[in-house]
């Protein structure tokens, strides 16, 4: 299970709950509809550094306002479980849910009209951001390292819908901006054309057969 989204600001409507399976109808039957983001954690192979080198050489950079999303640059170490946890409830329909007059309201309507670097240095900078995330935040078994300079080897990017459009992102926070993965015309991220963008990435990444986990951001009406 995910992180309570309420301690960050978030209508206690919209929770995060475990994808065990994408194939498997009787476990998908098991998650409520519409599924508004997917927040992927995955091992990292030694070659990932290169790899995110060799693909962002024809990534878009982010466009700030006038862009389809809003997305975070990764500049605080071992923090890419937030910066997911941000790309899920920041975007999408998961953005209706975020409590007006809430920390979190106010960090993103303050967001929306920088840049990328200058979004990146406000979530450095913001204590109180950090001491919520860390208190609510719970990562499955994995313990964050003694030393926050200390390199992990598990990773998390978001897929979620644009605010503004049908475009399904995959939003990580060490590339140089948005992925955009082409239009998604449902609200559903499990829907079958969803699901096989999912697939395709986890194929993609797929580092010797281990534990790859999908957390769901969903809406409970």
């Amino acid at each position: 299970m995910g992180p309570d989204l309420d301690e960050l600001g978030v209508s206690d409507s919209l929770s995060f709950h475990d994808v065990w399976s994408l194939d498997e109808p009787e476990l998908l039957a098991f998650i409520p509809r519409p599924v508004l983001a997917l927040v992927i954690v995955f091992p990292t192979p030694a070659d990932y550094e290169a790899r995110l080198a060799e693909e962002d050489t024809a990534a878009p950079t982010d466009s700030g306002d006038e862009g389809d999303v809003l997305w975070f640059k990764q500049t605080i170490n071992n923090a890419c479980g937030l910066y997911g946890i941000l790309h899920a409830v920041a975007n999408g329909g998961a953005r209706d849910f975020i409590n007006p007059g809430s920390h979190l309201s106010r960090l993103l309507e303050k967001c929306t009209a920088l840049s990328s670097s200058d979004r990146a240095s406000l979530l450095e900078n913001d204590n109180e951001l950090e001491s919520t995330y860390m208190a609510v935040a719970v990562l499955g078994d994995t313990k964050a390292p003694e030393n926050p300079e200390d390199e992990v080897d598990f990773h998390y990017v978001c897929f979620v819908k644009s605010y503004r459009n049908d475009k399904l992102y995959m939003m990580d926070g060490d590339r140089n901006g948005p992925s955009n993965k082409g239009q998604l015309p449902t609200a559903d991220l499990l829907s079958e054309q969803g699901t096989e963008v999912i697939r395709q990435f986890i194929q993609q990444h797929d580092n010797g057969g281990h534990f790859m986990h999908i957390w769901s951001a969903i809406t409970e009406f």
